[in-house]
């Protein structure tokens, strides 16, 4: 159900409680009569004041800072306000209790802030989208890929894709519909065509990022594999500085595949620790290897380690694809003379720490050639994705499609502008609206 934008919405926007200070947020036509109702004489308009905020029975709830927005210069284009109290439960729920008794005013959905500021024009999806991965970043990547969504940098591209299809529809219709008038020349569509032929190479150019910004939204896939008792859940426990896996010296101790995050240098990476890969016939460790194929097959790296002080591994088991591959030498302090040579691209020791800075570079160099971008602004979700692919494939066939006749170039660009208009959610969007609002926080 959409929600009536007719009523007075209110939240707690700040952190769990209790909190030092927690901010409560209203938005909505009667922002300021209930505001007055609770603290008598408003202050000046993004000036914080202290005010004591009452019941309507003149009851002190709490005393704190007070700021008012009115619309349509705030966040959502609507009369706005925030208070600031003592962030105790009991303050807060009292607050929140007295507010819900006022008429028209009720608790506001997830994401329902947001959702207003869109309405009413202040934030495109685009933006939209970029602030709740503002909200979710925890790497310093994260944060920058979502501030060039968040704060519009972004869709000033798109902004700027539009008004050049605007101008080329233009001249292509005016053709169509005013090549008789003398003050039309003809073929003035040509004008257009060598322009739409140079945005195509800009949309490719967003394409070929996207997968960079996948990665750098949703995190860099690191597989750790090899044999059984290579040293997989020791190099996962030395990385993270943690115990997560269970670690023996029996061959097959992890069946399953384990998982945690690491952050290098900004960015978020997952490791995996998979099964040891080995013929077998005990039902539970073949599942376990099973799993750890699959896993390996979905990874954007894959840390192939084996054991330096042993022989050489019975089982191949590498068959990555395009899929980039370090080959690890382990456990580095059991050598010995005896012990067999072989090469490998690095060596460690997670018994000893050593080699590990070393691994995580190398890692690191995988992932800076893989998001690789001149500017952060480029697409990071699958929507996002799908609606540039359209954008390029209806751009390449008006400006390549010369003999078709100008009608249905014209079809094309319209194609075109109506799939960017959907990245931005200038047009037909209700249906996604709810599932992207719905990812965000209460009073967001």
């Amino acid at each position: 159900m959409i929600p009536d934008s007719n009523e007075t919405i209110f939240a707690l926007s700040s952190g769990a409680l209790p909190a030092g200070v927690a901010v409560v947020r209203l938005s909505g036509p009667a922002t300021f009569v209930v505001l007055n109702a609770l603290i008598g004489t408003l202050p000046r308009p993004r000036f914080a004041s202290l005010r004591s905020i009452r019941s309507r029975d003149g009851v002190l709830l709490d005393t704190g800072l007070v700021v008012i927005f009115p619309g349509p210069a705030s966040f959502t284009g609507e009369d706005c306000a925030e208070i600031h109290l003592h962030g105790g439960k009991a303050v807060v729920a009292a607050v929140l209790s007295e507010l819900e008794g006022f008429d028209g005013c009720r608790i506001a959905e997830a994401g329902e802030f947001s959702r207003r500021a869109f309405e009413n024009g202040k934030l495109d999806l685009v933006e939209i989208e970029g602030l709740a991965d503002l909200l979710a970043a925890e790497t310093e990547m994260q944060r920058r890929l979502a501030a060039e969504q968040s704060f519009g940098r972004l869709s000033a591209v798109y902004d700027g894709w539009r008004e050049r299809l605007l101008h080329a529809r233009a001249m292509v219709e005016a053709e169509l519909d005013f090549a008789d008038e003398g003050d039309i020349p003809g073929s003035v569509s040509d004008q257009v065509w060598p322009d739409l032929n140079a945005l195509a190479g800009e949309v490719r150019k967003q394409l070929e990022a996207e997968r960079a910004g996948e990665i750098i939204r949703d995190g860099f896939k690191v597989v750790i594999a090899g044999s059984p008792n290579v040293g997989k859940s020791s190099l996962l426990n030395a990385l993270v500085d943690r115990e997560v896996a269970i670690v023996t010296e029996y061959a097959g101790t992890t069946r399953d595949v384990l998982h945690c995050e690491l952050d290098i240098a900004g960015f978020a990476v997952h490791l995996f620790d998979t099964a040891g890969i080995r013929e077998t016939d005990e039902p539970v460790e073949r599942e376990g290897i099973r799993r750890a194929l699959g896993t390996i097959a979905e990874a954007d790296l894959v840390l192939h380690l084996k054991d330096a002080s042993a022989a050489a591994e019975s089982v191949d088991f590498v068959h990555h694809g395009d899929v980039p591959v370090i080959t690890v030498g382990t456990k580095i302090d059991a050598i010995t003379d005896s012990s067999p040579k072989h090469t490998y691209d690095l060596m460690i020791s997670s018994a000893q720490k050593v080699g590990l800075d070393d691994l995580r570079q190398a890692i690191l160099q995988v992932l800076r050639e893989k998001t690789y971008v001149i500017s952060l602004a480029i697409p990071s979700r699958i929507r996002q994705r799908q609606h540039l692919r359209d954008i390029l494939a209806n751009v390449e066939e008006a400006v390549r499609s010369a003999d078709i006749g100008l009608e249905l170039r014209a079809e094309y660009l319209r194609r075109a502008s109506d799939s960017l208009g959907r990245i931005t959610g200038k047009i037909d969007v209700e249906a996604m609206l709810g599932k992207i609002f719905s990812d965000f926080c209460v009073g967001k």
